[in-house]
């Protein structure tokens, strides 16, 4: 299974969007996928149409209790896609794990003796705590929502320290698979300017395909579903589907075929 984690520390740049939209497109592409919800404040589950009184088990219990991930996760209305979801109790297992022992290293190892999905994303917290260390330290490669503003560039340098870091106390196989340019909007001479800097300097690691900023991808949570099955029309959910083919050619080539 390749686990991608779905990062940034920086609020509101897209990343539970980004995550719940992509892991339906690879659904839809043919991929088992599973969708791990990693955020106390359990957008993702949410978002994908699985509410708090249906969640009987969560990430919180394969962190902190060692449940295994295949009693933890609920099925979700969309073919090929599965869930690990959020409770509010995850907001605490930060100050749980301090004490624990392989601390960052618990869901690496519950995700190893896990089968039945060829790809799982991890939607992470805003935040560079413990949580988000589970995901890097689980994860063959990280992809980056970042946000067409100003203050996006400072935490994207933010996040690349981390990382190497990461890579060098922790997880020295973790890659970063792309960076993903969302809420762009071509109205806004900034967009562009920020855009050209991201490419200027991350060269390829930056998608071709932008996510715009998109009516139809606000609305779609609200109604439990991925803006895929919401509108796949729409302009928001073309460019995850483009986003997800380039993210597909992007794994390794034998995972891939498989």
């Amino acid at each position: 299974m390749i686990v991608i984690a779905i990062a940034n520390q920086k609020g509101g740049v897209g990343k539970t969007t980004s995550a719940i939209n992509v892991a339906t497109a690879m659904a839809a592409s043919g991929w088992r996928t599973l969708l791990i919800d990693l955020d106390p404040q359990g957008n993702a589950s949410t978002g994908i149409g699985v509410s708090a009184a249906a969640r009987e088990a969560s990430s919180y219990d394969v962190l902190v209790d060692q449940v295994p991930v295949s009693e933890c996760i609920s099925s979700t209305s969309i073919p090929g896609l599965d869930l690990l979801p959020a409770t509010v109790d995850l907001s605490g297992a930060e100050i749980e794990l301090v004490a624990a022992e392989n601390r960052t290293y618990r869901l690496r190892e519950a995700l190893a003796g896990h089968r039945g999905h060829d790809v799982a994303f991890i939607d992470c917290p805003p935040s560079l705590g413990l949580l988000t260390l589970n995901a890097l330290c689980a994860a063959d490669t990280l992809l980056v929502p970042l946000q067409c503003e100003f203050f996006a560039l400072e935490g994207l340098s933010q996040l690349l320290q981390t990382v190497e870091q990461v890579q060098q106390r922790f997880n020295p196989d973790l890659g970063i698979v792309g960076v993903a340019l969302t809420m762009f909007d071509r109205r806004n001479r900034l967009t562009d300017q920020v855009a050209d800097d991201v490419r200027e300097c991350l060269g390829d690691l930056v998608f071709n395909a932008v996510i715009p900023r998109n009516v139809r991808l606000s609305e779609a949570p609200s109604h439990g579903l991925p803006a895929l099955v919401y509108d796949h029309s729409c302009m928001g959910s073309r460019a995850y589907m483009d986003l997800a083919r380039e993210l597909i050619g992007r794994l390794p080539k034998e995972r891939a075929a498989a």
